[in-house]
């Protein structure tokens, strides 16, 4: 397979053209291809992000291609040290696509993956781009707030998470944004939805203030677990269409 028609085949499943939806209206992103290479592609790694670790791994099991969540360059750089892992991967000849926003808000993208692998039935996405795309989702499920934690901890694979409020209190329904996607909008979003529990990352300490004063739960879980959950079923589908290549997936154990 030729880089190029990997990359298409990774904007089939997460058209680029939904990180330029999020770039028009004043928001940043750098997806797409970041290294090209002319290399034939029988191997490719997916991981959340481009660091030492995954590079290793990818040279390891002679990929050819990393493709990555977190875009690999995201602002201009003006110097490349020894012992980048952007430079180690050029020097290798291997190609890095970034498939960051698209793919955060793809039909079945990491969004998605974070509110169905709540638990909950996904009813509204809150940032509609039609077509089932789009980011922020409101899902509605019945349990207590104890249990909604510990089944986010078995599926996600992570313990790292911390709850505020009621842990014996009902959960009926959830405003979920994946990575660090929880802001004064998204919780006004939760308001108005009648939310009773927010989910999300790297939240802020205004942002959890103004969740706990409006008597929102919230679990506030590591920006790596919100993801990788999402871009190991990325690679999963990559895997089930690319017959011909071989996709393996890195999980930095330092982050889940």
């Amino acid at each position: 397979m030729k880089f190029k028609e990997l990359v298409e085949e990774l904007y089939n499943y997460a058209p680029i053209e939904l990180s330029q939806k999020f770039i028009d209206r004043g928001d940043y992103d750098n997806s797409g291809i970041i290294i090209d290479t002319e290399k034939d592609i029988k191997s490719v790694l997916f991981c959340l992000d481009l660091t030492n670790k995954s590079v290793e791994n990818a040279l390891q099991n002679n990929c050819e291609t990393i493709v990555t969540h977190h875009p690999a360059i995201y602002r201009p750089i003006k110097s490349l040290s020894v012992g980048s892992p952007l430079l180690k991967t050029a020097n290798c000849g291997l190609g890095v696509v970034s498939t960051h926003l698209n793919l955060d808000a793809a039909k079945y993208g990491i969004d998605y993956c974070l509110a169905k692998g709540l638990g909950g039935k996904i009813v509204k996405i809150t940032d509609d781009f039609g077509g089932g795309k789009g980011y922020g989702r409101i899902s509605e499920i019945n349990c207590k707030f104890k249990e909604f934690i510990e089944n986010y901890k078995t599926t996600f694979g992570s313990d790292k998470v911390f709850a505020y409020g009621d842990l014996s209190g009902e959960v009926r329904k959830v405003a979920s944004f994946c990575g660090a996607g929880l802001g004064d909008e998204e919780v006004e979003i939760a308001i108005n939805e009648r939310a009773d529990t927010v989910v999300s990352a790297d939240i802020p300490h205004h942002i959890l203030l103004r969740c706990v004063e409006n008597g929102l739960k919230v679990m506030a879980c590591t920006h790596y677990a919100t993801e990788n959950y999402g871009m190991k079923i990325y690679s999963d589908k990559m895997r089930e269409k690319l017959k011909n290549v071989k996709i393996y997936f890195f999980d930095d154990d330092r982050f889940i």
